[in-house]
């Protein structure tokens, strides 16, 4: 591991001021992913910042509005009464998403951040466009079969593996943002950007930017949401593919409202705008599950190790739209 400065802000203005002009300075919150890059030689820092102790732990509700505060730890998230009460969804994906231990460690805003887990990426003797750019993409002809099929560019065909960034995208989630000029707030579904011919560029995030804080607007009170993730074992493992749904029933039994968000497909979260658009207004049925689905896929473009994540996707996303379809008696509301 290459050696570092160290510093512990005492303030988020001394945070950003501290980073802010100093292009290999970066933050230092939970460190569950950053360290672990440091270890590999992925990231190579010349200082660190400690936000650890900044007081930006909190979780206020208010109306049915939440907002979570950048330093939240994900086991206090997913624990919290009324998120799970409110957005299961959410709680299901902290989770699904890591140990006990880790989600003692784990902040909200680094889990939004953390780095894909591809190979390629991960080892420093390959090349690799997202580390090195121009470097090449030796993935799309040699190990791919759990990278993405929606979204991915012929420079770079990683995935996003934060499971909550795929909840917090179902749920309309924002993301709001500090820096030495000011504040800004960002959709979550716009925090993310396309790698296209720059994949070494995974968010909106200028350098020196602190996320303070994410904020989720209520749901209608007969939504009803849920988070199913496969994985290749059933301890904790990253997402061959995961579903984040919500869906609301009209008084008729028809699909007033649905919202579908994918992960282990994408270089981000993966929101269904198409599939959502074939579902409002129907009857639920296998067959309008069938065409809407496809409908989205249809810009897959998967690769021969992992073009089963099509139908996989699919299919799974058609059984949680049906868990969530039952007549209202059967159904479990969100609050």
């Amino acid at each position: 591991m290459k050696s570092f400065s160290y510093q512990r802000a005492t303030s988020v203005d001394e945070a950003v001021l501290a980073v802010a002009g100093q292009p290999e300075t970066v933050y230092l919150a939970g460190g569950t992913n950053l360290v672990d890059l440091m270890k590999l030689g992925v990231s190579r820092p010349q200082a660190l910042v400690d936000i650890s102790h900044l007081p930006l732990g909190h979780l206020t509700h208010q109306d049915g509005h939440t907002v979570i505060g950048a330093m939240a730890t994900n086991a206090a998230v997913a624990g919290d009464p009324v998120i799970r009460a409110n957005f299961p969804v959410l709680s299901e994906s902290i989770l699904a998403g890591a140990s006990g231990q880790l989600r003692n460690s784990a902040s909200t805003a680094g889990n939004l951040l953390q780095k894909t887990r591809c190979t390629y990426y991960q080892d420093v003797s390959k090349p690799c466009n997202k580390r090195a750019p121009g470097s090449g993409c030796p993935a799309r002809t040699g190990a791919h079969r759990d990278l993405g099929i929606l979204g991915v560019s012929t420079s770079c065909i990683a995935t996003q593996p934060s499971d909550m960034a795929v909840a917090l995208s179902v749920l309309d989630a924002t993301v709001s943002l500090r820096s030495a000029t000011g504040e800004r707030t960002v959709k979550l579904q716009d925090f993310y950007v396309a790698p296209g011919a720059t994949p070494h560029r995974e968010t909106v995030l200028e350098h020196g930017e602190l996320i303070t804080q994410v904020a989720l607007p209520a749901l209608p009170e007969a939504a009803v949401s849920r988070y199913h993730k496969v994985r290749d074992r059933w301890s904790y493992a990253f997402a061959v593919i995961s579903v984040a749904a919500v869906v609301v029933m009209d008084a008729h039994e028809r699909i007033e409202q649905a919202r579908i968000a994918w992960g282990g497909v994408a270089p981000r979260p993966w929101r269904a705008f198409l599939a959502e658009s074939e579902l409002r207004g129907h009857e639920p049925s296998p067959a309008l599950f069938e065409r809407a689905l496809r409908a989205e896929l249809r810009h897959a473009t998967p690769l021969p190790q992992n073009e089963f994540k099509v139908d996989l996707v699919k299919d799974v996303t058609a059984g949680l739209l049906t868990d969530l379809t039952h007549p209202a008696g059967d159904r479990k509301v969100t609050r």
